[in-house]
């Protein structure tokens, strides 16, 4: 018996599956059936120019999406550029103030009599200091011993000086210093005729 009894379990396992899979079909039958309408003419075109509209709506809002997504990106992009430049001219306008400063450094040193070493060795060490920070936000000197270039220089006086081509710099009144590639104050010069 137990033989009998083996050989009927496997069949009632099919059987059981077979029903769950007969349920499946009934309730995917009646799914599709509960899904399927039949429409008049009128309302299959009233329906289908409903989807349109909404499709239409919907591609229309999706285009303006795009457009204030493409704006924003261009507000993002053009505002960090002006956040730098305003950064950058701050820098510029923050040096440009110290300048008069360091030229006065420069004075104290040209007048300062060589018994006094130890003051100009100080001011000396107080305008290395100053020069260096500003050197360090990108402050550089501009040259002064070429030829005139009215870009970098400002020909305050005009001379004419033996052994010197026109146009060769001749004296240096104040120095002219530049920052980021642009001149924040042009170096102020006599030059030879």
């Amino acid at each position: 018996m137990t033989k009998k009894t083996d050989k009927h379990e496997p069949v009632e396992e099919t059987i059981q599956t077979e029903e769950t899979r007969s349920e499946a079909n009934v309730l995917a039958e009646s799914a599709s059936e509960q899904e399927s309408y039949t429409l008049t003419a009128e309302e299959f075109a009233a329906a289908k120019a409903h989807i349109e509209a909404i499709t239409k709506e919907k591609d229309e809002t999706v285009n303006l999406l795009q457009r204030i997504q493409a704006d924003f990106d261009n507000f993002r992009r053009r505002n960090a550029s002006i956040r730098l430049d305003s950064y950058e001219e701050g820098k510029r306008d923050t040096v440009k103030e110290l300048l008069p400063a360091l030229d006065n450094l420069d004075r104290a040193l040209d007048s300062i009599p060589s018994e006094n070493a130890n003051l100009r060795e100080g001011i000396a060490m107080v305008q290395r200091q100053m020069l260096d920070s500003l050197k360090k936000l990108g402050l550089e000197e501009v040259e002064s011993d070429c030829i005139f270039d009215p870009v970098k220089h400002e020909a305050v006086m005009r001379e004419k000086v033996d052994g010197r081509e026109s146009g060769e710099i001749v004296v240096v009144f104040q120095k002219g210093y530049r920052m980021g590639g642009r001149i924040i104050r042009h170096c102020m010069v006599k030059v030879a005729e």
